[in-house]
């Protein structure tokens, strides 16, 4: 039985580097890099924040709205102490 592998395209730099890695900390270390801990950004919502928000996007909006509007949640929203009108589009986005 004859094993196939799929290779993804690569670019030369990443080839370079993963040579460089393995000149440096071996085979083991190479292939079982570990997530750097500055990698990412910080999430700004945990899930009970975001549950609160999208419990209230599910309910009527506020008197005076035909409709719930982002730049209300930047205004109104009292769950965080700052948000941005795109952290509340992405958290609302998750359960369109």
């Amino acid at each position: 039985m004859q094993m196939r592998f799929h290779v993804a395209p690569c670019r030369t730099k990443t080839v370079e580097n993963v040579r460089q890695r393995f000149v440096e900390l071996g085979f083991e270390p190479t292939l079982n890099r570990k997530k750097s801990q500055t990698s990412g950004a910080r999430k700004l919502l945990d899930g009970q924040e975001e549950a609160k928000i999208i419990a209230m996007r599910l309910g009527s909006p506020p008197d005076g709205y035909g409709k719930w509007t982002l730049r209300w949640w930047v205004v109104e929203l009292e769950i965080v102490e700052t948000i941005s009108h795109e952290t509340v589009r992405q958290t609302l986005k998750k359960v369109a």
